[in-house]
């Protein structure tokens, strides 16, 4: 069978692997769609933290149960997604019920061999049933998975001011369930492409592409002189993560949810004076997954519009490098079998 490998920066090429066999506990899938989410085009761009070389990359995953370990009671043929984050289920945060901060986390596509290949073994305790879920949905569930548990960890409520800086998919995902609890989302990005889709498709009408304008007096004028109660950042962009510290309203709180690898630096007495809360999101949990995948189903979420970019996993190799570029207007690029 075939994968497609991430061999080192900028470079993908594809090699013949053994078909995987069963093993106790596992499952094998035949892959259907992945999704390519902002991990994977870091690590082909090489800025991804906690990274190592040679990687098969993937984890937003639809997928078809071939075999496997009876735990679950799966069968050939049925349709699935996976929680790709594997925990240990013994650490202070498994026992916490917080596996997607695992001590010993190890994400799929990124600390271990991902989906982009023709068939794929992992944890059967990882399958979660389409039940009903088309392919395309089902490879969506994890970025929105993460934009929920984003959500739910910050506590949004109904009728607060939030800004979600950075409309890529996790932002979207943000955004989506931010609106969901009755927030007033206000979208900020330096990509107009990317905005005009938080408008048109979410109904989202404040909207800001930083230019010359002073943010801050946007932000007032927007928020009726309050600023954001929370912001959430889904850039994982050193600069954008630093920038947003002086927009918290007094009492507010600033959730990290995109991911970089230098220092962060805010100002003590302006971050002190605020009593302002900062907390990181890292992931999801089943309980995510599944709260996602019902809202799908009860259609409060439509996501088909993100994917802007599909190619069959034979091509994948040769358009991967455009899809990192970001005058390309990616919003979401799939691979398809």
């Amino acid at each position: 069978m075939k994968s497609l490998v991430c061999v080192r920066p900028g470079h993908l090429e594809y090699k013949e692997e053994p078909m995987p066999r069963v093993q106790p506990g596992q499952a094998i899938l035949r892959m259907r769609k992945v999704g390519v989410c902002g991990t994977d085009l870091h690590a082909f761009q090489g800025t991804q933290p906690y990274f190592n070389y040679p990687r098969i990359l993937g984890h937003e995953l639809a997928a078809e149960y071939v075999d496997g370990d009876e735990l679950g009671g799966f069968s050939p043929g049925d349709q699935v997604t996976i929680v790709p984050y594997f925990s240990c289920g013994q650490c202070i945060a498994c026992r916490s019920g917080r596996p997607n901060c695992c001590v010993k986390l190890s994400v799929c596509g990124v600390h271990e061999d991902g989906g982009m290949r023709e068939y794929f073994s992992v944890p059967a305790n990882a399958l979660i049933r389409a039940s009903g879920l088309n392919h395309q949905q089902l490879a969506l569930i994890e970025p929105l998975s993460i934009g929920a548990h984003a959500v739910l960890r910050a506590g949004v409520k109904k009728d607060e001011f939030v800004l979600v800086v950075g409309a890529g998919p996790i932002g979207l995902g943000i955004m989506q369930f931010a609106i969901l609890t009755g927030a007033r989302v206000i979208a900020l990005d330096t990509n107009a492409f990317r905005l005009q889709v938080c408008e048109k498709n979410l109904k989202i009408n404040n909207c800001i592409l930083p230019g010359k304008e002073d943010i801050s007096a946007i932000l007032m004028e927007m928020t009726h002189g309050d600023m954001p109660m929370t912001i959430f950042d889904a850039t994982g962009n050193l600069q954008a993560i630093n920038r947003a510290f002086q927009w918290i309203a007094h009492g507010g709180q600033y959730v990290l949810v995109g991911l970089q690898k230098e220092d962060i630096h805010f100002s003590h007495p302006e971050f002190h004076k605020r009593e302002a809360t900062l907390m990181s999101s890292r992931n999801a949990t089943r309980q995510d997954f599944e709260m996602v995948m019902t809202a799908m189903r009860n259609k409060e979420i439509v996501a088909d519009f993100w994917v802007t970019h599909q190619a069959e996993f034979g091509k994948a190799k040769n358009v991967f490098p455009g899809w990192a570029d970001p005058n390309a207007g990616v919003i979401k690029a799939v691979i398809n079998w």
